[in-house]
């Protein structure tokens, strides 16, 4: 089972947590015993996982990024201007695999699914492949 979702951005750079929503999708489809995988077709935007019980992990990561790959670089050469946004995508990768058991996700007690704009505000897809074991 493939589903594709679509999200808007509201921010240059957002982490925007998607578990609840992919966890009714296995709840839906009933998948018991199987895996999740989660993927963004974008060169500007990814998939993490990460806490989500305190709001300043996604600020103190996106800060941090922005630290590592600063939005305007004198050598960089894309024509866009958006180079931070491509290295920030390819740090955090363009997928997750994550666990169905028993009818759950298989996430840490802190653990969120997010999904990761770097260069928005934009309207997004991601897409979530379910297999039942």
């Amino acid at each position: 089972m493939l589903q594709q979702f679509t999200l808007q951005t509201t921010s240059r750079d957002q982490m925007i947590e998607v578990t609840e929503q992919i966890q009714n999708e296995v709840s839906k489809h009933q998948i018991k015993q199987g895996m999740a995988v989660i993927y963004c077709p974008h060169t500007t935007a990814g998939i993490t996982i990460n806490e989500n019980a305190d709001p300043d992990v996604k600020r103190d990561m996106i800060r941090r990024l922005d630290e590592v790959y600063p939005w305007k670089h004198p050598q960089d050469r894309h024509m866009e201007g958006n180079t931070a946004a491509h290295l920030k995508a390819s740090t955090v990768g363009s997928s997750q695999h994550v666990i169905i058991h028993n009818g759950r996700l298989l996430l840490g007690t802190w653990q969120g699914i997010y999904f990761c704009e770097f260069d928005g505000p934009r309207t997004r897809t991601y897409y979530v492949k379910l297999m039942n074991e």
